[in-house]
């Protein structure tokens, strides 16, 4: 079942068969050791910008631990939980790059409690020999350097399927009221790239076929490319600046609205899951091992992990 799942943003694979650059960095989307069929073990739809750190990281240490089965599948938020909600996935647990839009969705049918246990920030990352990726280099204004960019030079996930996409055209809009950039977010929409497999965005940069893309913090980490960070004014990585990043929304294009929120990663067990107990162990495992996401540039600090709902017993620390 390897190979894409249309506009679902998804690549299956092995994980003993995963693709590597010259560098040795993970190049796609990892995946899973099945196709969600059940083998004994935990079955997981994940936000796709945890793909490295879940299959490479979480996964092999969880199971090594528990000697239960680890697989995934990897797309971007909106749809992997409009495959949960329409009835064409039954993972045991999901996780979610938006809190707010897994509960949106999957509550009360799908869910009634989720704990949020990883945060992450928005990036810039760019490709020094282009001539944007230079003037970033140079220290100018990421927004003037967006601005003169050529059609198709900067690339964003694609807004209807994930939350990094949507998030893009928030920071466009903030910048747009910070530094009183008329039309700038919607100019942006229209030029900039819009790429449905979120490790794709790097392979775009890594390739020359685009000069900058917006990523979150920890996937520019694990590919090891140059980076602007951006101000905590529109970064969505702190929470200090919640208010602020609400000011910006978009609607998908299965008539979802969407505010700014910052970046935090919540997961669930499926209240019908096949195997709630399984669910249960890589819950509790995320919470418990917050050093194997901190290795792969996800921040997990003193305020997390935070529930929602009531939690089971196995869940709470």
């Amino acid at each position: 079942m390897d190979g894409h799942d249309g506009r679902s943003g998804t690549i299956r694979r092995s994980r003993r068969s995963v693709l590597v650059t010259a560098g040795g960095l993970t190049a796609g989307v990892v995946g899973t050791a099945g196709c969600l069929g059940g083998t004994g073990g935990v079955r997981v739809i994940a936000a796709g910008s945890l793909a490295v750190a879940l299959e490479n990281g979480v996964g092999p240490a969880f199971e090594s631990a528990t000697g239960l089965a680890y697989e995934g599948e990897y797309y971007g938020s909106n749809a992997a939980l409009r495959l949960v909600e329409d009835g064409t996935k039954y993972p045991d647990v999901v996780i979610s790059a938006d809190v707010d839009l897994l509960r949106e969705r999957l509550y009360p049918d799908h869910a009634d409690w989720d704990a949020e246990f990883a945060a992450n920030e928005v990036v810039v990352a760019y490709a020094p020999g282009t001539d944007p990726g230079a003037r970033l280099e140079a220290g100018e204004p990421w927004y003037e350097v967006f601005a003169d960019a050529d059609d198709g030079a900067i690339a964003i996930g694609d807004p209807d399927l994930d939350p990094l996409g949507y998030r893009a055209l928030h920071l466009f809009e903030l910048a747009e009221r910070e530094h009183g950039l008329e039309g700038f977010r919607d100019e942006l929409a229209e030029t900039a790239a819009r790429v449905p497999d979120e490790p794709q965005l790097l392979a775009g940069l890594e390739n020359g076929d685009r000069a900058c893309a917006v990523v979150y913090r920890n996937m520019a980490a694990e590919r090891d490319v140059a980076v602007r960070r951006l101000s905590d004014t529109y970064n969505f990585g702190n929470p200090a600046f919640a208010d602020r990043y609400a000011r910006a929304s978009y609607t998908t294009d299965d008539g979802h609205t969407v505010e700014g929120t910052p970046v935090r990663y919540n997961a669930t067990v499926r209240t019908d899951a096949d195997d709630p107990d399984a669910g249960r162990s890589l819950v509790a495992f995320l919470l418990e091992n917050g050093d194997l996401l901190a290795e792969h540039g996800l921040r997990v600090d003193d305020s997390l992990p935070r529930f929602h709902g009531d939690p089971p017993e196995a869940i709470e620390p």
